[in-house]
Order: C-alpha cells, then sequence, then structure tokens
C-alpha cells in the first residue's frame, strides 16, 4: 500500500497501526523540527508523540493531499503554537515576521528578549496614534485578525490594514531609534 492508500484507508476505519505506519517513517524528521523550534531533547520527543496522538482525530478530518509536507507544517505550527502557549516566543522583528493570525506562520528562528526590550517596546507603542495603537495591540498582543479588529472598533478594514502598517512602521523606527 502506498502512502495516499494508507490516508485513505485510515480515514475510512481508524486503524491505529496503519496510522503508525504511515508515521514511522518521519518520526526522525518531525524530532528535528520540533527540536529546531523547542530547543530540547526531551519536550521535542513529547511533541513528536503529543503530534501522533493529534493526527488520530486530524487526519480523520481533513484531506491531506501530500502527508510529507502536511505533517511538516503540521508539526511546526505544533511547536509554535506551544511555544506561544509557554509565552518563550515574542515579537522579533515585527515588520518582518509577525503575519494575521489566519496566515501560515513563517520557518525562521526566533530572539529571545529581556526586560529592557519588552520596556521598549511598550514606551515606542504609547508613542503611536490611538488608532495605530488599538489597532497594533489588537493584532500581534490579542492576535486578533483584520476582521475581528474591524468589527470590535468601527473602523473600515482598509482603516485597520492601515493603521497596522503606519503603526509597524513608526515601531520599527521607533525602536531602531532607542
Amino acid at each position: 500500500m502506498d502512502e495516499k492508500e494508507k490516508l485513505a484507508y485510515y480515514k475510512r476505519t481508524g486503524d491505529l497501526e496503519t496510522l503508525g505506519r504511515l508515521y514511522d517513517p518521519y518520526m526522525s524528521l518531525l524530532y528535528g523540527v520540533c527540536y529546531k523550534y523547542l530547543q530540547d531533547a526531551d519536550k521535542s520527543q513529547d511533541a513528536v508523540m503529543s503530534i501522533f496522538e493529534e493526527l488520530i482525530e486530524k487526519l480523520r478530518i481533513h484531506q491531506v493531499d501530500n502527508f510529507k509536507s502536511w505533517l511538516y507544517v503540521y508539526a511546526r505550527n505544533y511547536c509554535l503554537m506551544r511555544l506561544r502557549r509557554d509565552r518563550k516566543i515574542v515579537m522579533v522583528d515585527i515588520e518582518d515576521h509577525l503575519l494575521e493570525s489566519e496566515q501560515q506562520l513563517i520557518d525562521t528562528d526566533f530572539v529571545r528578549w529581556d526586560e529592557a526590550d519588552f520596556q521598549k517596546l511598550e514606551s515606542c507603542i504609547e508613542t503611536l496614534t490611538n488608532e495605530q495603537e488599538q489597532c497594533i495591540r489588537l493584532f500581534f498582543l490579542k492576535q486578533k485578525c483584520y476582521k475581528d479588529i474591524a468589527d470590535q472598533t468601527g473602523y473600515t478594514l482598509s482603516k485597520v490594514k492601515s493603521y497596522i502598517q503606519n503603526g509597524k512602521r513608526n515601531l520599527k523606527a521607533c525602536m531602531e531609534r532607542k
């Protein structure tokens, strides 16, 4: 049975042995992906096992055409969400690395900030116009999408995008000055 047939069979039957045979060749690849993000051997091994457990349900729901690519993206997103949940990821380079929450996450290395960086960022956020500050806080800190921000603030979608874009540019300039 090839990979597509195994996927189809698993989706039909829920046979865990088939899922195990499908997952097994990718475990070392996934461990490497997880280790790249989590930087901890035990956490990476736990993540590989947790991803398998999540696949039990996810693969019965989602249509997957290319298992290897889908699994890689799923593992990467799993690790990024775990880091975010553990509050170990911080805003790095707002202009280049943070996207709207509905877009695909970026595959990049993250830099850890110290308390002085956060204080500098907070003081720069306070220099923005009220509209920019409100949209920036909702977008980056509350992880709201453009539409949710527009609904919450009453601004048009184009105004929200403009406030975020201009706010990011102003934040970047402020951070570089300090």
